[in-house]
């Protein structure tokens, strides 16, 4: 109950986006999501680490992703400690403490997580190499399915184990594609100014805008067909958010204000009675 409960404090604050929708999540499934995000929150941060240099974020990151193939019931106490040593002092709270985050999920869906964290940790480091080289639209739907869109697809597992609420995974995809690219937007001089573009040679906002919006039609058509309950409540809270933040930019804000996100929450949660 202790970890719950500290898991949800960290979550509220590393983001207030997906603390709303998965603090309202049923027991069990609340623990499986919050485990599943944070576990991932853990590894972006390193692959978004201001002070690492690449060729450190690779090996940390490859660390990490063979200590979770490791779990078997769980992880002893020294589980990590070798892998974070060397950056222990510039590491935030939330990567430091993944064996917690790791151990938080209910002992029946728990390996799936670690199994789809350790595959991200994985492709982090090797986009990490390449210093995010993304050159052509391929480039970008393996980063966008690297980082986001295998998101979609463990979800999908995640309300399955639940309740057995079925998706179509090939949307489930585009849903995790078209948050990611929206980030992308939204980030994209801040990306420039570290030496990173994540937009294929030639294109511009109008081409990324494009490329958003085609996949949060698949995130659309995923939301539409999802069945009254948890599942609905969670992924219409975020969809709702990045379309939110594409309309934004195309009218030339830089993000949606909080008062913006506020309103949009409101609306969006009235019709579940909230």
């Amino acid at each position: 109950m202790e970890l719950k409960k500290d898991a949800l404090t960290v979550l509220k604050e590393t983001s207030r986006t997906f603390y709303i929708p998965i603090s309202q999540l049923p027991s069990g499934l609340q623990e499986a999501v919050a485990s599943g995000y944070l576990c991932m929150r853990a590894i972006d941060e390193v692959e978004d680490h201001a002070i690492l240099d690449n060729q450190a974020k690779a090996h940390l990151l490859r660390a990490i992703s063979q200590t979770l193939q490791t779990g078997r019931d769980g992880f002893d106490a020294s589980a990590f400690v070798e892998d974070f040593q060397p950056w222990q002092q510039v590491l935030p709270e939330v990567s430091l403490r993944v064996r917690e985050w790791a151990l938080l999920a209910p002992g029946s869906i728990a390996p799936r997580i670690w199994d789809a964290t350790a595959a991200m940790a994985d492709r982090m480091a090797y986009w990490a190499e390449r210093n995010w080289a993304v050159q052509t639209e391929s480039d970008l739907d393996r980063y966008t399915f690297s980082v986001a869109g295998a998101v979609g697809l463990l979800l999908s597992d995640l309300w399955a184990w639940f309740d057995g609420t079925e998706t179509n995974r090939t949307e489930a995809i585009g849903f995790g594609r078209g948050l990611q690219s929206v980030n992308i937007l939204r980030n994209h001089v801040e990306d420039q100014q570290r030496g990173v573009s994540f937009f294929p040679d030639g294109w511009q906002m109008a081409d990324m805008d494009a490329y958003a919006r085609r996949n949060l039609a698949l995130a659309d058509a995923y939301t539409d067909k999802l069945p009254s309950g948890p599942a609905l409540d969670f992924c219409r809270i975020p969809l709702v958010l990045a379309h939110g933040t594409l309309d934004a930019l195309a009218h030339g804000k830089e993000k949606l204000s909080r008062t913006d996100v506020m309103a949009i929450l409101e609306a969006v949660m009235k019709p579940a009675g909230r």
